[in-house]
């Protein structure tokens, strides 16, 4: 059984998900009403794939006889003064899930809670990943001087990215 403290937090981290969900389609009709499509496509990808982060986290939840709470969500920022600023709000939003993983992988720790310390671990992975991105495309957007050079770069740099075979399932696909 899924510690209790564990699944609390889980739950919580699905309301985040699914903020950070909102948040990315939000920057990506930014760039979408500023005729950007590689990085309306870039930002639609990455809402989709926070939804799937919060799924991953249901169907966890649902295999593990835990109890699932759906939170509700306030509304994103979804204005911007240029095309910078939304990279930067989506870096300090994935520098913030990572301290909310690593707070949900210590609590697994902490309860003993092997299964649930092993579903996090490729979490921890994932976030590596996208501070990693979210860094380098805040340095091209901050330094680009024009934006085909940017979309340029979004598209060379993160055009069809395959799925990773080692995520964990996703509950409803």
């Amino acid at each position: 059984m899924t510690a209790t403290r564990f699944t609390d937090q889980l739950n919580e981290q699905i309301g985040h998900e699914f903020a950070a969900h909102q948040q990315y389609v939000a920057c990506a009709v930014h760039y979408d009403a500023l005729t950007m499509p590689q990085m309306a496509a870039f930002f639609y990808a990455q809402a989709m794939e926070e939804r799937s982060h919060a799924m991953m986290m249901v169907r966890f939840l649902l295999d593990t006889d835990a109890p699932v709470q759906i939170p509700g969500v306030a509304a994103p920022q979804s204005t911007f003064a240029d095309v910078v600023e939304p990279v930067a709000l989506a870096l300090a939003q994935e520098r913030r899930v990572t301290e909310q993983i690593h707070a949900l992988t210590r609590t697994a720790r902490e309860e003993n809670d092997f299964a649930a310390e092993q579903f996090m671990q490729w979490f921890i992975k994932e976030q590596v990943e996208e501070v990693a991105t979210m860094s380098d495309l805040l340095t091209v957007v901050t330094r680009a001087k024009d934006i085909e050079a940017v979309e340029d770069w979004v598209a060379r740099e993160h055009g069809g990215e395959a799925e990773d075979p080692t995520a964990p399932p996703v509950a409803g696909a």
